[in-house]
């Protein structure tokens, strides 16, 4: 039976592993949110967050879009490929609401899950 925890080894936590899926990157892209992959050689996807505060100002924000974005790769992380995720944040991301941000979310997974069976 899947769980849906979020646990330590889901996540991308060092520089090293950003830099591994900067350097040769799938990108899906809608709006104001980019999400770039990279077969990893693991049994599990991993996700790590930028949000810039160029974008989005103030602290209270920036945790409200990581928390939405780590909710929706929990939910979907039973679907996602054997990837490396990191998700971008854009200008204009802290205008959205919380209904509009997960939208995008879930098509961005889903594009990112028909990538991974075309190759």
């Amino acid at each position: 039976m899947n769980t849906f925890k979020f646990p330590r080894a889901l996540r991308l936590l060092t520089s090293a592993h950003f830099r591994y899926v900067f350097q040769y990157p799938k990108r899906a892209r809608k709006n104001n949110i980019t999400i770039l992959s990279r077969c990893n050689s693991l049994k599990y996807p991993r996700v790590g967050l930028t949000v810039a505060k160029k974008y989005v100002k103030t602290a209270h924000e920036r945790n409200r879009i990581k928390r939405l974005i780590r909710e929706s790769f929990r939910k979907h992380q039973h679907i996602l490929p054997e990837m490396d995720f990191v998700v971008v944040a854009k200008q204009g991301i802290a205008n959205l609401d919380n209904s509009t941000l997960n939208k995008i979310l879930e098509t961005l997974w889903l594009h990112h899950c028909l990538l991974a069976r075309a190759f």
